[in-house]
């Protein structure tokens, strides 16, 4: 089985728990890194991103396509000229909502469990 870098669905391999939380994340608005990171701690408390992980991270969704860099800016006046904004992309979308279907048929399948009698 072929899996990509992200682990983006070449062969229905399940994405990557950080690939997911950022088209998550993604999904809601276009953000920059820090804002990413943010975002993904208030959503999957006790998750943490380590800066070297998120770009490398980001650098392979841009490549397969999962996201690209927004070319919209917010006014200048409260933003950093430095900070590189990113948004979903209509195959990192497509990809979102496949690995939360699988995810929810895990949950249902994992809400039936009872224990077993020995």
């Amino acid at each position: 089985m072929f899996r990509s870098a992200t682990g983006a669905k070449l062969t229905g391999a399940p994405l990557k728990p950080t690939v997911f939380l950022i088209l998550v994340a993604l999904g809601e608005r276009q953000r920059h890194g820090y804002g990413l990171v943010k975002a993904i701690e208030t959503r999957a408390p006790g998750s943490r991103i380590e800066p070297a992980n998120l770009y490398r991270t980001l650098r392979a969704m841009r490549r397969e396509g999962l996201i690209a860099e927004s070319t919209q800016r917010p006014d200048p006046e409260i933003d950093d000229s430095r900070r590189r904004y990113f948004r979903i992309t209509e195959k990192g979308a497509r990809l979102a909502r496949a690995e939360a279907e699988r995810l929810s048929k895990l949950v249902r399948i994992a809400k039936k469990l009872r224990p077993l009698e020995s």
